[in-house]
């Protein structure tokens, strides 16, 4: 913050923080390099895999020039990994929480007045399981045998605009991982999805019809990468922090700036999936899921596509093979 000189006045003071930038220079902050990119960074899961009961945030602050933790502008993933028997608190300053149960079973408790949430219910969760917490959720989370979860929130977002989240705009929801699967089945026996661009299905809140997503800000999606898949490359405006749910060796993404005629990622950079590991991909950049591995795999990426949605700057595109051979680029994935 300014501190104001003590030889001004008080109108001096005023215009003491004031400039004007040149458009042709200032417009386009991020091309010149003054705001920094987004990086494409990888966390593995050996950070959740051993040592005592802690979170481990998923910082990108660094590289992104903002206060931390924040894996992007608007998001912050971490891993919680909670030893068997014991507790752990998360509280974070968020519109909106998520968690997927990685490994391992518990329970999830709100405390203070957030606990009226639930009536005092118990969230008992397992591997699989996802729920969310609204704003002013500080829970305490108990495992029944060793356990990881995956725990993303908008606390970056929220720390930029300088607010505090006060307002509820949804209850707690347990999404179960039998449910989840079972949308996800229906989703790949519609012969429509023949040829769809993604197997996935999205997660939603009935509170939010009009962006259809998990909450108000997050967007979250659980989708199947089948044996010998090449899902062709889609683009969007949101920051996607994905979640390898479940993959062998053989899986991986491809990401980058452009596409080649045959409709390919050109000079691409590869994101090998591991199961319980995260990957970033940043907004506006290609990107194609690729399954040589002879096994099925799971993803979850989890984005702020929800707010995206809302703004209506999503921007989401899809490229396809064109009966000709070239490439052309459609606005669904249909």
């Amino acid at each position: 913050m300014l501190k104001p000189s003590p030889d001004r006045t008080p109108a001096d003071r005023l215009t003491e923080a004031a400039r004007f930038h040149d458009y042709r220079y200032a417009s386009n902050p991020i091309a010149d390099g003054t705001l920094g990119a987004i990086p494409g960074a990888r966390f593995a899961a050996e950070l959740h895999e051993q040592g005592i009961t802690r979170t481990v945030p998923l910082d990108n602050s660094s590289s992104l020039g903002c206060p931390g933790p924040a894996t992007s502008p608007g998001l912050c993933a971490n891993f919680i990994h909670i030893c068997s028997g014991d507790a752990i608190i998360t509280d974070a300053n968020a519109t909106s929480q998520l968690f997927f149960v990685m490994r391992g079973s518990g329970t999830t408790q709100l405390e203070g007045n957030a606990a009226a949430l639930t009536d005092g219910t118990e969230i008992v969760w397992q591997a699989g399981d996802l729920f969310t917490l609204p704003a002013g959720s500080r829970a305490m989370h108990v495992a029944c045998d060793d356990a990881a979860v995956y725990w993303v929130h908008d606390a970056p977002l929220l720390a930029y605009l300088g607010v505090e989240a006060t307002r509820r705009q949804f209850s707690p929801t347990l999404y179960k991982r039998e449910s989840i699967h079972e949308a996800l089945e229906t989703v790949i026996r519609d012969p429509a999805s023949a040829h769809a661009n993604r197997l996935s299905v999205l997660l939603g809140n009935r509170l939010f019809p009009q962006t259809m997503t998990i909450t108000h800000i997050i967007w979250a999606m659980f989708g199947r990468l089948p044996v010998g898949a090449v899902q062709a490359p889609h683009r969007h405006q949101s920051v996607a922090v994905d979640l390898v749910v479940d993959a062998k060796p053989g899986c991986y993404t491809m990401v980058g700036k452009s596409l080649g005629a045959d409709g390919r990622i050109k000079d691409g950079e590869r994101f090998d999936w591991q199961p319980h590991a995260v990957f970033v991909t940043p907004p506006g950049l290609w990107h194609s899921h690729h399954n040589e591995s002879g096994f099925p795999a799971h993803v979850l990426p989890i984005q702020d596509a929800g707010l995206h949605t809302y703004l209506r700057t999503l921007d989401i595109r899809f490229a396809r093979v064109t009966a000709a051979g070239g490439s052309e680029v459609v606005e669904n994935a249909g």
